[in-house]
């Protein structure tokens, strides 16, 4: 999609209710979502026309809109139909798909208690998230300086837009001196995600990811622990210290963007593209692209 403005794709997007030519799909400057993050949104994938576990994830749109006061006005059945609709009359088949709710213009400050409720799915061909040829030697992570937050201070729970703020800057930065994204510790120290996909790595035969008790416990995520298990390889969930990664083998990422991604470097220390790792990277493109399975 490089050099071509979101805005301007051709297509329809699902509006409040109805389909709306892609370039009208638009809202005001003083939507209260712009000035103080009220939306929850996903991300999910299709594959050879199967959206991958829709359900699911629509079911998360609701919990964070539930968390966030955000009362959507559809069912999850209408969201779910509206979604496999979106995907079919826009003509695609292998695409990322976005749901997103949030707060309209009608109040403008802290409180938006009389604020319409809009919810809108667009649907667009979406290419490798990271770059094809690095994903398979193993992508580059820097440390980020900023830190997820104490679920006391933020819905860590929900997938919120204002939650990825200190996302962009710790992937901005990282790119900035050659990395593809970045490591994120919580706030006691201990080692959270990436900027948008969880994290795994491997140790004699084990699989060790942080226990996700500050930040989303994502979907793929689930689905790759369920992976590892059905051929009996141990996960342990857990808090990891920063300092335990020089004794780790192999690391690697997952997310509905990201699927599995093998990461090679995180700062200082080094990982190898293991067998766990391409074992785990072929058995989830056979679990998406094979959902009858």
């Amino acid at each position: 999609m490089a050099g071509q403005s979101y805005d301007q794709l051709n297509g329809e997007i699902w509006y409040d209710g109805a389909f709306v030519p892609w370039r009208d799909a638009q809202l005001h400057v003083l939507t209260h979502a712009l000035h103080y993050a009220s939306a929850v949104f996903e991300g999910v994938r299709a594959y050879e026309g199967r959206i991958f576990k829709l359900e699911e994830h629509t079911a998360r749109l609701f919990e964070s809109a539930r968390i966030l006061d955000i009362a959507i006005p559809y069912t999850e059945e209408e969201i779910n139909a509206a979604t496999v609709a979106a995907l079919q009359r826009n003509g695609l088949k292998d695409a990322y798909i976005r749901p997103i709710a949030w707060r309209g213009s009608e109040m403008m400050g802290v409180s938006a208690q009389d604020n319409t409720i809009h919810v809108a799915i667009a649907v667009w061909e979406w290419p490798s998230y990271f770059d094809p040829e690095q994903r398979l030697k193993g992508i580059r992570l820097d440390m980020a300086e900023w830190r997820r937050p104490d679920p006391r201070t933020a819905p860590a729970k929900a997938k919120a837009a204002g939650l990825y703020m200190i996302c962009t800057l710790s992937k901005h930065a990282a790119e900035k001196k050659g990395y593809a994204d970045a490591l994120m510790l919580d706030w006691r120290g201990q080692v959270a995600e990436a900027t948008g996909a969880n994290v795994f790595f491997v140790k004699n035969g084990e699989i060790h990811t942080p226990a996700p008790d500050c930040f989303l416990d994502g979907i793929t995520r689930r689905s790759v622990i369920e992976l590892a298990r059905a051929r009996q390889i141990p996960v342990v969930e857990r808090a990891i210290m920063p300092d335990e990664m020089e004794g780790f083998e192999q690391c690697f990422l997952t997310g509905t963007a990201a699927e599995v991604t093998p990461v090679a470097e995180i700062g200082p220390y080094r990982f190898e593209v293991g067998e766990i790792t391409r074992t785990l990277m072929e058995d989830y493109d056979r679990l998406v692209r094979d959902q009858n399975a």
